[in-house]
């Protein structure tokens, strides 16, 4: 997968991606992730790609002109990804992601960040992009940060990014629920133990009880995440049996 972002600090972008998970996934050829800073496209000597807006108000806006430019500069170098690239501005307004629009994303050959600073973008940026998307309910000061994050989550989903082609699944939101508790040595620790189930070597019996430890987890720290989960009957079952 291709990764274009548009900002206005690029270097913000090397510790997160030069390290773990991303960095592997560089090093290895399943991400190929390009930085663009859009300041590079402004028309004045000076580089500015804000001004004040129009009406008045406190702050300055992003202009359209050089994120345009830099947008066309970077689809006419990406042509091979034009049938299958999605084209993402980090915004407040936009659609929360989640773990299902990550799924989405994976799907896609070229991921496009568009992100602002300052006040906002000129409205007439929105038309660059597929789509808005935020990351929650609170205020950031650009859209680095959310790019970062998506990025992240995304590239999880990508065969061979994990070393474990399982762990992926087994996430917390894969499924829309939460993960279940994990353990590893010792056994016993400080007068706590491991559950004996999962000392037992049954997969099955082991399977069942982590499912439902999700189920149970969930219920108990999210029960919003249960209204929008394919529930089987044997799940229904045993949400209804927990303080019946």
């Amino acid at each position: 997968m291709r990764v274009d972002i548009l900002t206005l600090f690029p270097s913000m972008f090397a510790g997160p991606f030069g390290a773990s998970i991303t960095k592997r996934a560089v090093d290895n050829g399943i991400l190929d992730i390009h930085l663009t800073d859009f300041r590079d496209f402004s028309f004045d000597k000076h580089r500015h790609v804000d001004d004040s807006p129009f009406g008045g108000g406190a702050g300055m806006v992003i202009k359209p002109e050089p994120l345009y430019r830099a947008m066309r500069f970077i689809l006419a170098q990406t042509k091979a990804y034009a049938s299958h690239r999605r084209i993402l501005l980090m915004d407040p307004s936009g659609t929360v992601f989640t773990q299902d629009k990550a799924k989405e994303l994976a799907t896609f050959d070229q991921l496009i960040f568009i992100c602002g600073h300052y006040e906002g973008f000129d409205a007439r940026i929105y038309a660059l992009a597929d789509e808005s998307i935020s990351i929650g309910d609170f205020v950031l000061t650009g859209g680095e940060l959310p790019a970062m994050v998506i990025t992240d989550s995304v590239s999880r989903m990508l065969p061979g990014v994990l070393g474990d082609s399982d762990s992926a699944p087994t996430d917390s939101f894969y499924e829309g629920i939460l993960g279940y508790p994990q353990y590893t040595r010792p056994r016993e620790f400080e007068g706590m133990c491991v559950p004996d189930i999962l000392l037992s070597g049954d997969h099955a019996r082991i399977r069942a009880w982590r499912r439902e430890q999700s189920l149970r987890l969930t219920k108990e720290k999210r029960p919003d995440l249960l209204q929008n989960v394919n529930l089987t009957k044997q799940d229904r079952d045993f949400l209804a049996s927990i303080n019946s």
